[in-house]
Parts: C-alpha cells; sequence; structure tokens
C-alpha cells in the first residue's frame, strides 16, 4: 500500500506543472497600476518634503512637519514594497539564453534598483532631487518594460 501511494504522489508531482507569476496568481494584478501607483507615491514625498522644508523651524508646526515626515517615509517604503514584491519577485523574468534578452533583463533589473535606491534616499533626506531622479528612473523602466501598448495605456491613465 505505501508503495502504490508513493506511485501515485510520483506522479501526480511529475505530472503537474505550475506556471504561477506571482505569490498567489489571481490574475487582477495591473502593471501600469503599480508604475501609476509608484508616480502618486513619488509626488506624495516631494509634497511631503516641500512642506517638511518650509516648516522645519517653526517650533508651533513641528507636530504636524513629524506627520509629514512619517507619510515620506511610508510612501517611499511603499515604492520598495511595489518593486521589490511586485516586480522584482513576480514580474522580471529572463525570457531566454539570448544576449537581448540578458541584456534587457539586466537593464531592468537595474532601472528597478535605482528605483529602490532613490526611494531610499527619499527616506534620508528632503532633498527634492531624489524624487526627480526617482521618476527618472521610473520612466526608464517603463521604457524597458513595456512594449507600445503598454507605454500608451500608461499615458492614457495621466
Amino acid at each position: 500500500m505505501k508503495f502504490l501511494s508513493f506511485i501515485f504522489t510520483a506522479l501526480l508531482l511529475f505530472a503537474t506543472q505550475l506556471y504561477a507569476h506571482c505569490q498567489i496568481p489571481c490574475g487582477v494584478y495591473d502593471d501600469t497600476m503599480r508604475v501609476k501607483m509608484i508616480e502618486e507615491h513619488t509626488l506624495t514625498i516631494l509634497k511631503s518634503m516641500n512642506y517638511i522644508a518650509s516648516n522645519q523651524k517653526d517650533l508651533e508646526q513641528q507636530n504636524q512637519v513629524t506627520r509629514w515626515i512619517i507619510n515620506k517615509e511610508e510612501h517611499a517604503q511603499e515604492i520598495q514594497n511595489i518593486v521589490s514584491e511586485y516586480f522584482l519577485t513576480q514580474r522580471i523574468k529572463l525570457k531566454d539564453d539570448s544576449k537581448e534578452s540578458k541584456d534587457l533583463y539586466h537593464a531592468q533589473l537595474t532601472a528597478l534598483h535605482n528605483i529602490l535606491l532613490d526611494a531610499m534616499k527619499c527616506k534620508q533626506t528632503i532633498n527634492t532631487n531624489n524624487t526627480t531622479s526617482l521618476l527618472d528612473n521610473l520612466n526608464n523602466f517603463v521604457n524597458l518594460y513595456f512594449d507600445d501598448h503598454g507605454k500608451k495605456h500608461l499615458r492614457e491613465l495621466n
């Protein structure tokens, strides 16, 4: 009986192929929506930085400044989560062993890594150049990741 159970388990394992692209393959995720979310988080960070810079010397505003700092850091963390938990772990894959595919894969990884670094710098400072760099790196990633149809869809969302 144990032998039959072993054979059945082995057949089941070898006959089953999984093609999941994400942690829970529900099919509801939308790549363009994730990019728009990153843009919105970045603009919120920029707004937070500007508020902090203009009110940091006013002692009466310290509670509000603290709230803006927390807000800025939460949005930067959301960007890091989207990049690492969605794009890096679920979407960016090496398509084949060709040089073009490898070059594209490495360029996408580099762009996403730069977005992660920019988000980290947004947490650490109120230098708005970091949000500019973040948006530039996001645009670079969009150009590497999306085909013309995906880019058109993103423009329509604006």
